[in-house]
């Protein structure tokens, strides 16, 4: 990104969004009112953690990988009932996740389509079928080594991650041209 005044934020995306996208979703479906068409509502990143049992120092690997990733501090995320089968006890962390409104998901979402989706190996395109029925988008990543902040060389452990796109569209079709739009490459 081109250097900005201290403060302000270049968000290349939004104004793509703003400029042609929501045109052109006007235009396809046929709204009658701006607020109609589909926008991302939020990006919620998760990493599971269930290693965290046994090794104290995989919750700590994993908080700061996606802190770099997403420029936030992660929240932990607790079992609710313990599983006998699984040495799993109530209350203990078994994962994390960061929630991105705004700016930050904009940022992250341009990030994500223009830079870490291509550096993935023998990449052909996101698949199609991560839609819920309710125009939500959901992508799992293998390894968090896609994202250029990590440093291969400081990784204890390659972790994969969720990521889940919400938006306002009613249908998941909506969805798929408001992401594809986005920049989305989606397999065919």
């Amino acid at each position: 990104m081109s250097a900005a005044a201290p403060g302000s934020v270049q968000l290349r995306l939004r104004d793509h969004y703003t400029q042609k996208v929501a045109p052109a979703l006007m235009q396809r479906f046929a709204y009658s009112n701006v607020m109609q068409v589909p926008r991302l509502v939020k990006v919620v990143v998760n990493i599971g953690i269930g290693e965290a049992l046994t090794n104290p120092k995989a919750l700590d690997a994993a908080m700061a990988d996606l802190k770099m990733v997403s420029g936030q501090q992660p929240i932990a995320i607790r079992s609710r009932k313990a599983i006998a089968n699984f040495k799993l006890r109530a209350g203990v962390v078994i994962g994390l996740k960061v929630t991105l409104r705004g700016a930050r998901m904009y940022q992250f979402v341009d990030k994500l389509v223009s830079v870490a989706l291509p550096r993935i190996r023998d990449f052909r395109g996101v698949s199609p079928t991560g839609f819920d029925g309710r125009g939500n988008y959901t992508l799992g990543l293998r390894e968090q080594l896609v994202f250029p902040e990590i440093d291969y060389d400081k990784i204890d452990k390659v972790r994969g991650m969720e990521v889940t796109f919400v938006t306002t569209a009613r249908t998941d079709d909506e969805a798929r041209v408001l992401l594809t739009e986005l920049g989305f490459p989606f397999r065919k």
